[in-house]
């Protein structure tokens, strides 16, 4: 596992290329969370102290934001999309760790998520509205507007997956270039900015998230 800009350690099985490192980092960012969780809920408390506070603040700013986004239908997505939030901001701050990458500075996982939020878009529109009312969105306000409308639908996943991968992938670059270049006090402090783009792109992608899942619960519209 290095550090080189744009490298990955490939494997090859059943046809398929496998990029190792996000791999190993994906499953490193999995256990992290499992362990936060772990660590939140061993030994519940009525006043909450240490991780269980940290962790309870966390999981009530993101129920109240579902709850402004989504409405009353969207809590019964809120275990998913903590666990999405968690996930990005231990993956986007993994990268920050001398020797370790980012799971999310590859495209193949900010695409594979973004893909796994619009697929679960539409099953949702489909079951809230019915499929006829479901295809009947994509005429909407005229026949003509159907290519817009697929190409609309085509391009969530697309600017979803790319801004995360581009945000995190240009900050990873830039450490590694100033480090280089002027050791110590940029690097230091572009380091620091880097652990708040990692909360602000996690929010974001949870927030876009949560926007898309929200119009296929609306029955006015997708």
């Amino acid at each position: 596992m290095g550090h080189e800009i744009g490298a990955h350690h490939l494997a090859h099985f059943a046809g398929f290329t496998i990029h190792m490192d996000t791999m190993y980092m994906t499953w490193l960012t999995m256990a992290i969370v499992i362990l936060i969780a772990l660590l939140a809920t061993r030994r519940l408390k009525l006043v909450p102290s240490g991780w269980q506070n940290v962790l309870e603040m966390a999981v009530e700013a993101l129920l109240n934001q579902i709850k402004e986004t989504m409405g009353p239908k969207g809590v019964s997505f809120a275990p998913m999309i903590i666990t999405l939030f968690l996930f990005l901001l231990v993956g986007n701050w993994l990268g920050l760790v001398p020797g370790l990458s980012s799971p999310t500075s590859d495209l193949n996982t900010t695409l594979g998520l973004a893909l796994m939020v619009i697929i679960m878009v539409q099953l949702v529109a489909i079951m809230n509205k019915g499929l006829s009312a479901y295809l009947g969105h994509f005429i909407k306000p005229m026949v003509l507007f159907l290519p817009i409308n697929i190409i609309e639908e085509l391009s969530k996943p697309i600017t979803l997956s790319f801004r995360l991968f581009g945000n995190i992938m240009a900050g990873e670059i830039l450490i590694i270039v100033l480090g280089m270049l002027v050791p110590y006090v940029i690097p230091t402090a572009w380091l620091a900015f880097s652990v708040f783009v990692g909360v602000i792109q996690a929010f974001i992608f949870t927030m876009l998230s949560m926007s898309y899942l929200s119009s296929g619960l609306n029955d006015e519209g997708h």
